[in-house]
């Protein structure tokens, strides 16, 4: 059996077609993408449509039959998925030396493209969509839950880590008065952040966050955590524990998988997040026990579909004006990244969640919010 046979066998199992007339059937232009992806596997899926060997009009519609079917699995290669693998065990591939390299290549990519992208305080993590028909509105529903969830009150010292552009800072700030402390590894994040918070009781700092030996009365962490990867997670938490005020709360909003896993998507990894990996529910589980109590765990991934599927809208909208900035490759790549995590979100294969520790547990119990 031919390559091309082969991967039409294998998509007719998630009902795509080669050439086929749906939104989400592929078009091949070069005949050796069939050979390059069972080769390369989702590497060379994504570094294919890069070079515009194959096209889809709905690439979100593809993803979630995609991965739902659990495709990537049949067509990964494994020389790539064993080095990762190996380089994942042999090598802390997010120690404070690589820390700041996913800050270099993703978030300071430029942050003219961000504003146009994302809402307008410029949250780049999951919006909650409940009761919400506009981007703004779901991540303003988003910072409203995490203050109302680890209880804040004027006067309290707050740590973000991770804390972008400063939107939680700056909405913490002005809407509750507290003191916030928020730590990124991207310069241009840090560049930002300083000026959207400016005058506010907001302390923006370049630092990795294991530097971090101070006392807070709340700690939160918002789409962070997925850089920290499985050999830091104890030292991730007992920062966060050293840190923590004995009576204070520890909210993590981290995306998640379904299986434990020490390395990511090679694709992901090569051009969009360098060194991440997407924790589990035992991998969070196993680093937070004999340090904290789990008070509260929230999923709503599916909110991320939807928040997913602004951002590309927002991104193709606004096109023309920041194009003249980047070429026809970075935008494929942008496309590609933001519609086949769309489609993750959307066949249950990625999770969002948001957790809620305490150090020793809540007196007369936690009070979960939604």
């Amino acid at each position: 059996m031919g390559s091309r046979e082969q991967v039409e066998k294998i998509l007719e199992s998630v009902d795509v077609k080669i050439n086929g007339s749906r939104a989400w059937d592929l078009k091949v232009h070069n005949d050796k993408f069939f050979s390059r992806v069972l080769g390369g596997g989702s590497l060379a899926l994504g570094e294919s449509y890069m070079d515009e060997w194959w096209d889809c009009d709905r690439l979100d519609g593809f993803f979630s039959r995609f991965l739902d079917g659990k495709l990537d699995e049949k067509i990964r290669s494994n020389k790539i998925l064993i080095f990762n693998i190996l380089k994942a065990k042999l090598f802390n591939m997010q120690n404070k030396r690589r820390a700041y390299e996913v800050g270099k290549k993703h978030y300071d990519v430029g942050n003219k493209m961000y504003k146009r992208m994302l809402d307008k305080r410029m949250v780049y993590s999951c919006g909650y969509w409940k009761n919400a028909k506009t981007l703004d509105k779901a991540q303003k529903n988003k910072l409203e839950l995490i203050c109302k969830k680890v209880g804040l009150k004027k006067g309290m010292k707050v740590l973000d880590i991770g804390c972008g552009w400063g939107s939680f800072a700056k909405f913490a700030s002005e809407k509750y008065g507290v003191k916030v402390v928020g730590v990124t590894i991207s310069k241009e994040q840090a560049k930002l952040a300083k000026e959207i918070c400016n005058g506010l009781n907001v302390d923006i700092r370049l630092q990795d966050y294991r530097s971090l030996n101070e006392k807070f009365d709340r700690i939160i962490s918002i789409g962070m955590f997925e850089h920290v990867g499985v050999k830091n997670y104890k030292e991730y938490m007992r920062v966060v524990e050293r840190c923590l005020n004995d009576d204070g709360l520890f909210l993590l909003h981290t995306i998640g998988g379904n299986k434990s896993v020490e390395s990511t998507d090679p694709w992901i990894s090569k051009y969009i997040f360098p060194n991440s990996m997407l924790p589990s529910i035992r991998q969070i589980a196993e680093a937070s026990e004999g340090l904290f109590v789990m008070e509260d765990w929230h999923s709503f991934g599916n909110n991320y579909d939807k928040t997913l599927m602004r951002w590309h809208k927002n991104f193709n909208n606004f096109w023309d004006e920041i194009k003249k900035d980047y070429d026809l490759r970075f935008k494929r790549m942008w496309d590609y990244y933001l519609l086949a995590c769309a489609g993750g979100f959307r066949c249950g294969k990625l999770r969002l969640w948001q957790i809620v520790f305490s150090k020793n547990g809540v007196k007369n119990g936690y009070k979960s919010i939604r």
